[in-house]
């Protein structure tokens, strides 16, 4: 018989295989989902691993999705190495977007580009105090920061839609909830004529340069991580862990409102009611996916950046619905669960025994 036997000791090639190992069986699984809906799984496959990276067009699409992606993980992995469960990131999204929205509606013809500065710092302060709200209620009030932080997603959603039904709407949008299109000056740059990736997949990865440094270079990286992975030790070193807690999550939500401040100036160039697009959610993916570390991360948000542009590519060319994208999230979710088992535990065969002792079979 097949048994799981604890290790000795964790196993640090099955950490990062784990995640290879779990993308192998998701694939398996989605062949396995295309034959039961009825469609060619190579063609599938084509869909959601091929056609993302086939052209130079495809792969600007590739990065203007992973942008969000890798912002919003990057800050989730300060979070969760600090033992702060932060899943309210799509709300610090919407945030974001909102304040950056609202900044870029106050230009006129004659601002300079300088604005763009003063659009994203706002993006970045209302991610921030939207997570404020949850650091203060721990805090304070001892509150689950993964009910408080996943309830606010649906308040800030709720804001989004008074704004854009309401006071923010467009008087000559022909009654359709949504602000005025953003001036020029005001949008995110692009990187190339034609294409859509913009300055914000540079910083992007300027971020993750940063984010490296500040986890395994710097002390106050230090503090957070032994005080989310040994909270005894933390104190006995007088580290604070309220002080960590502030700095994990308003770094989180800082980084998921860079990230809507970058959609709402950049692809979007306007608000909508559109504007949750579930980054927040696949984020938190994405994050365990690149194993909380800023490098993984960059490929993890790939990856699910592919799964989303497959997602859209199966519902106009495979007549599939758009959900899939979900489903291949969940499956790959699931999957990385069930193979980190083995990082901590083993298998082993052990032969069943045929044959009595006192009477009793083996």
């Amino acid at each position: 018989m097949l048994k799981l036997e604890v290790r000795p000791q964790p196993s640090r090639v099955m950490s990062i295989a784990s995640p290879l190992l779990a993308l192998a069986i998701t694939v398996v699984l989605g062949v396995i989902l295309f034959m039961l809906l009825g469609k060619d799984p190579l063609r599938g496959l084509q869909v959601f691993f091929v056609e993302p990276l086939k052209s130079g067009y495809a792969l600007s699409e590739l990065a203007v999705k992973a942008t969000p992606l890798l912002l919003i993980a990057l800050g989730l992995s300060v979070c969760f190495r600090s033992n702060v469960w932060n899943i309210g990131a799509e709300g610090q999204f919407i945030i974001g977007a909102i304040a950056a929205g609202g900044v870029a509606m106050l230009a006129d013809k004659d601002s300079s580009r300088m604005i763009l500065v003063a659009i994203l710092a706002a993006g970045v302060l209302g991610g921030m105090a939207w997570a404020a709200i949850v650091a203060l209620l721990r805090d304070k009030a001892n509150a689950n920061e993964i009910l408080v932080s996943l309830m606010l997603v649906y308040v800030a959603e709720m804001v989004l839609s008074y704004l854009v039904y309401g006071p923010w709407k467009d008087p000559a949008g022909y009654n359709f909830p949504q602000t005025i299109s953003f001036l020029e000056p005001t949008k995110v740059p692009r990187l190339f004529t034609g294409w859509r990736v913009n300055i914000g997949a540079v910083i992007a990865l300027l971020a993750v340069a940063v984010f490296w440094l500040f986890l395994f270079r710097i002390y106050a990286g230090f503090q957070l991580q032994v005080g989310g992975l040994a909270p005894a030790a933390a104190r006995y070193a007088g580290f604070s862990s309220r002080k960590a807690l502030w700095m994990a999550l308003l770094t989180s939500g800082g980084m998921a409102g860079l990230a809507g401040g970058l959609e709402a100036a950049g692809p979007l160039g306007q608000l909508t009611p559109h504007v949750p697009a579930g980054y927040g959610f696949a984020a938190i993916i994405v994050a365990f996916v690149g194993r909380l570390h800023p490098v993984g991360v960059v490929f993890s948000a790939i990856l699910m950046s592919m799964f989303y542009i497959g997602g859209e590519l199966a519902q106009s060319r495979l007549g599939l619905p758009k959900s899939l994208t979900g489903v291949f999230q969940g499956l790959l979710l699931f999957t990385l669960l069930a193979c980190d088992t083995l990082i901590v535990y083993r298998l082993r065969w052990r032969p069943r025994r045929h044959g009595t002792a006192n009477g009793k079979p083996l």
